[in-house]
């Protein structure tokens, strides 16, 4: 029998609550063990790894450029947000059948692969790409083994966050590079240069379409079937409070303290 995982499209959200809406998913799963799958666009923004130092951001220009700044719950470096489909796994770890964390970003990313060969695209793992590892507090500056890299160059990025019994892992794929609004935020190198986006490859979609094939390529990788569904009312109250209690204050943002 298909696993059948919950299909979420909750749209066009503002960095808080996309945030809030993913911790609100992996907590629910902790009673309810219903796999989601959730798609979500962002308005312009910054989003920070759990235990980045945020130093290398230039937080004065942030309101000058129209950027908001977010927190995640997931490790990682800083990536930038606006033009991507972002997408978020929330399922029970016993899915993963005891596989390591290189293992299982492997494994989650391998309906990328499929999704990207579906839009024409050639798309490997860094690692199988013979590309050296390279460490950078910035995303889209830095190269992990289970990244996806398309023509020598990073596409998007991922990150995990394990509880006792879940697994939270969301990644983003670039539609396309505001560079103009973004670079000048860095202290360091932003990437995005260098980086790839589908705009930048020759393949311009919209989100709607973009989304429509993730689905198909992730339920054609593991076999699953896709169950309509959106953010129960238990969900949704959880995933504002978060937003306004959490990951809209200060104190989470710039400090890193809940």
């Amino acid at each position: 029998m298909k696993d059948r995982w919950r299909v979420i499209d909750t749209g066009l959200g503002k960095a808080t609550f996309n945030m809030a809406a993913d911790e609100a998913l992996h907590g629910a799963l902790e009673t309810s063990g219903r796999p989601v799958l959730r798609l979500y666009g962002w308005e312009p923004s910054i989003s920070l790894g759990r235990f980045q130092d945020v130093g290398g951001i230039r937080r004065p220009l942030l309101d000058a450029h129209g950027v908001a700044c977010v927190r995640r719950m997931t490790g990682g470096g800083a990536l930038v947000h606006g033009g991507d489909l972002s997408y978020s796994l929330v399922f029970p770890r016993s899915y993963l059948a005891g596989a390591g964390v290189k293992e299982s970003y492997r494994h989650l990313c391998s309906f990328l692969i499929r999704l990207y060969e579906k839009l024409g695209l050639e798309a490997w793992f860094t690692a199988d790409a013979g590309l050296e590892a390279v460490s950078s507090p910035v995303c889209l500056a830095a190269n992990e083994p289970y990244d996806i890299v398309i023509g020598g160059r990073k596409m998007g990025g991922n990150a995990q966050r394990y509880s006792k019994h879940a697994l939270l892992m969301h990644g983003s794929i670039p539609m396309r590079f505001d560079r103009d609004r973004f670079a000048p935020l860095f202290d360091s190198d932003s990437g995005l240069e260098r980086a790839a986006c589908l705009e930048s490859l020759q393949v311009p979609i919209l989100y709607e379409e973009l989304a429509g094939l993730l689905v198909d390529s992730f339920c054609h990788t593991f076999d699953a079937e896709a169950e309509p569904d959106a953010l129960s009312g238990e969900e949704w109250q959880r995933a504002q409070e978060l937003a306004e209690q959490k990951y809209g204050t200060e104190k989470w943002t710039w400090h890193g303290q809940s």
